[in-house]
């Protein structure tokens, strides 16, 4: 029983490092703003995580004006989150 806990938690874990740093590359590195893992991940994300995300990609990318998704405002979806 021990054994399998600890073996859930330490896939948990990978996956979660995996999948965080695939996002965290996407907003720091990336070369589109609409690569299609990096705004999935990104909209899984906390709202804090997420806004940081967003204006990292909008710092990266100042000529882009439609946001990627994850990154629109609800009430005016053309426009970035924080604008």
């Amino acid at each position: 029983m021990g054994g399998t806990i600890r073996f859930a938690a330490l896939l948990l874990a990978a996956l979660l490092l995996a999948g965080g740093g695939r996002w965290y590359a996407y907003v720091t590195n990336s070369s589109s703003p609409y690569d299609e893992v990096g705004t999935a991940l990104n909209g899984y994300m906390p709202a804090a995580l997420r806004g940081w995300g967003c204006g990292r990609l909008r710092a990266s990318f100042p000529a882009v004006n439609m946001p990627p998704l994850g990154c629109q405002r609800p009430d005016q979806p053309n426009t970035w989150l924080g604008a």
